[in-house]
């Protein structure tokens, strides 16, 4: 945001509002006023104002009814920071599919399964090349003209572009990195009659993932070095397999939700590339587990982790959330 002047423009208001409503600290507030230019005196003084005023206090009223979850959610975030746990992700290739659930799935952890799909046949067939040799002249839907819409993750329609497979897959070959062009999980490649072959080489550990029609169960993922995906979280847990190429995520446990911005439901308001803690400073509070997940490599990504991915060669990946547990996946269900 810009400089403030001796009075705060409408946009740094908004600011304020946002950050007072949020529980963040006064002095963090007078920090960044006085950082874009505000003397301090005055600095406090519009924090004051902000609070005082009708709208900020009408909400801070009906946050106060929430008080003793966000206090649930700060104890949950403290005892987690005094296990050290959230400060690492395991990285496991010694793991059975009953484990994983009872080590990693129940107990709402992401772990990294180090060469899980290693003897998939889909590792061997799901390949650009042979994705080309096989079924280049299907037509298919893909995400095209991404870079010149920032919306393009909560807006898709305006993206979805239909040309061969064949065609596709050269432009991520020989284009270079790029956000631009991607076939995502929204195209539903794998329902298309063409394609459900692919399903044939994939593989569903008993214990693990149970195997289904259900539409969408099993979802593809192309694209080219250079695709992100913004900080979002999943409403179910979510198992991805990268299959080709390797892609670099980040990820931010569930219950650091308060300091995340969430908005439009499951999107944050933070670029977790280059978050702006002067605009999100609650966001200085979460911690990052930073990993890269190769060819055969799985990574367990619980229900309502935030996760932001980027592909850092040109890549394949497959998601499923069909887990073979007894009450099927747990989605969190937004009111």
């Amino acid at each position: 945001m810009a400089d403030v002047a001796s009075r705060l423009s409408s946009e740094w208001r908004t600011w304020l509002a946002e950050n007072v409503v949020r529980g963040v600290a006064t002095r963090r507030l007078v920090d960044a006023l006085v950082d874009a230019g505000l003397a301090e005196a005055n600095a406090l003084d519009e924090v004051e104002a902000v609070r005082r005023g009708l709208p900020v206090a009408e909400a801070l009223r009906r946050v106060a009814s929430h008080e003793d979850i966000l206090a649930l959610l700060d104890s949950r975030v403290a005892l987690e920071r005094q296990s050290g746990w959230t400060r690492r992700l395991d990285r496991r290739g010694d793991l059975t599919p009953r484990q994983v659930v009872e080590q990693y799935y129940l107990p709402h952890r992401p772990v990294v399964l180090e060469g899980f799909m290693r003897d998939w046949p889909l590792m061997r067939e799901w390949t650009p090349a042979r994705l080309a040799e096989r079924y280049g002249d299907v037509a298919v839907e893909v995400m095209a003209g991404r870079e010149a819409r920032a919306d393009h993750d909560v807006e898709p329609d305006a993206c979805r572009q239909v040309l061969p497979f064949g065609a596709f897959l050269r432009r991520l070959e020989q284009g270079g990195p790029t956000n631009d062009l991607y076939l995502t999980a929204r195209n539903f490649a794998l329902e298309r009659e063409e394609l459900r072959g692919l399903l044939e080489h994939v593989r569903y550990p008993e214990g693990l993932l149970r195997a289904t029609d259900r539409v969408g169960a099993v979802k593809l993922w192309v694209g080219p070095a250079g695709t992100l995906t913004q900080l979002h979280h999943d409403l179910g847990s979510v198992l991805f397999g990268q299959v080709h190429g390797r892609k670099r995520f980040r990820l931010i446990p569930s219950f650091q939700l308060h300091h995340v911005y969430s908005h439009l439901e499951v999107w944050s308001q933070v670029d977790a590339e280059h978050p702006d803690l002067a605009r999100f400073p609650a966001y200085r509070e979460v911690e990052v587990l930073e990993t890269v997940v190769g060819p055969g490599d799985m990574l367990l990504i619980p229900a309502g982790w935030w996760h932001w991915v980027h592909a850092l060669e040109v890549s394949v990946s497959v998601t499923f959330q069909e887990f073979d547990v007894p009450e099927g996946n747990t989605w969190w269900k937004l009111g």
